[in-house]
């Protein structure tokens, strides 16, 4: 086998059927559009959620809530990740890089320490924001628990 010789698997292809080329060719005419109408018409694209004149789905459902513009997202990272992190790569200092180097977040990522789990090791941890559990639990060992500002 080499690339001289390479087709695609048996019926994985098809011809494409040129439409309104002739009644020889079996589309003709219509082209298999029907008889008049909006869709036997060029040009013709249905609008996202119209029900051909039926009140519309995301109009008969009513609003509610709201959504917050000043809301804060964070990615909560637990101390038994943290924990499981030091252990494994043998960290002593954890910052938003090393947790974006490990996977566990991306680097726009606001990052917040959450207490669950149980930390043994000494770590100095550096995040966007602490639970009070959390940072009570890293000074506990002995560690230090750094607040940053993005």
């Amino acid at each position: 086998m080499n690339l001289s010789n390479l087709k695609p698997a048996e019926g994985s292809t098809f011809t494409k059927q040129r439409q309104g080329r002739g009644q020889g060719s079996g589309g003709g005419g219509t082209a298999r559009r029907g008889h008049k109408g909006a869709k036997s018409r060029s040009g013709y694209s249905a609008k996202v959620g119209f029900e051909g004149g039926q009140m519309p789905l995301q109009r008969r459902v009513p609003k509610f809530g709201f959504k917050n513009i000043n809301r804060v997202e964070y990615r909560g990272i637990n101390l038994d990740v943290l924990q499981r992190l030091s252990e494994t790569k043998g960290l002593t200092a954890i910052d938003n890089a090393a947790l974006v180097a490990n996977g566990l977040a991306s680097k726009n990522d606001l990052i917040k320490i959450m207490g669950r789990g149980e930390l043994t090791a000494k770590l100095e941890v550096t995040a966007n924001g602490f639970t009070k559990t959390a940072k009570a639990a890293i000074e506990a060992k002995g560690g230090n628990a750094t607040i940053v500002k993005k």
